[in-house]
């Protein structure tokens, strides 16, 4: 049963840190959530270790940076561990073979900026790539924009490394958009070939827990399917922030009923604790 917790400083002192997602749990995307900074410089000042795992498609290092820009102090977390860092050092490390990529990226350059230090080509023209590099859509895409790429890659038999799993993610004044995700998810339903970094997979959780050198973690997130089915799957306790990707399922209606139809649909294991926001 999901117990009800009213900020995290009831619970660090059972784990030897916490792990936290960006989007929703964090930040909006833009602005920080009222509060957040102040609630995690607390329970760092009593000695809670802290780190972020985000299904960013970028490097660890820019949402560092991203974090810091927001008003998070740059010495409040152990360790930033994303999707698009792991994918980076599989190519890196010659895990992955192909080395001619096309990019679909959520701003312009974002792509370039990623490979950096890497020995693979970025390409516009799909029809001499060897695989797709899917790390972001714009804001306000829909799948219909997308499916003549989709077309076009599964009748090449390309396949896609996903490095935002994703399929929605929270924005300034409760919207969401759509995320890497839900791309992915079409494209393996029409049988084409997808692998995905990050979240709920295990290989992030366990890269994450070696490095901060110890497996008795928490996870908050504002995502059932990654966030929470992540670390269950990984054997870490969890929290659900309600106002996050959920914000408005849970802005009516008894909660425990929400969470009940929301892992449900979800197909979702309950979370250990749920919180209404970071604090």
């Amino acid at each position: 049963m999901t117990q009800v917790i009213k900020s995290l400083s009831e619970i660090a002192s059972d784990y030897d840190a916490i792990v936290l997602d960006q989007w929703g749990v964090l930040h909006d995307g833009s602005a920080a959530y009222p509060g957040t900074a102040a609630a995690l410089k607390h329970l760092m000042a009593r000695g809670t270790r802290l780190a972020v795992l985000s299904n960013s498609g970028k490097r660890a290092a820019p949402n560092r940076a991203r974090i810091a820009a927001m008003g998070f102090p740059s010495g409040l977390f152990d360790c930033v561990m994303t999707s698009g860092e792991a994918l980076w050092r599989d190519i890196a490390n010659g895990t992955i073979s192909e080395r001619r990529f096309f990019p679909v990226e959520r701003t312009a350059g974002d792509a370039s900026a990623w490979a950096t230090d890497l020995a693979i080509d970025l390409t516009p023209d799909l029809n001499s790539a060897e695989a797709v590099l899917l790390m972001g859509l714009p804001d306000g895409t829909n799948l219909s924009d997308w499916q003549p790429l989709l077309e076009e890659a599964a009748s090449r038999h390309l396949r896609i490394y996903c490095s935002n799993p994703d399929k929605a993610s929270p924005r300034a004044g409760g919207q969401t958009v759509m995320s890497p995700g839900a791309l992915a998810d079409v494209y393996t339903a029409a049988g084409g070939d997808v692998v995905f970094y990050g979240k709920p997979f295990k290989p992030v959780f366990a890269s994450l827990a070696q490095a901060l050198g110890t497996d008795r973690l928490l996870m908050v997130g504002d995502s059932l399917e990654h966030d929470i089915a992540g670390a269950d799957a990984a054997g870490w306790d969890s929290v659900l922030i309600q106002g996050g990707l959920y914000a408005a399922d849970f802005s009516t209606g008894d909660t425990d009923t929400t969470l009940a139809r929301l892992c449900a649909e979800k197909s979702a294991p309950f979370p250990t604790y749920r919180l209404e926001v970071l604090r």
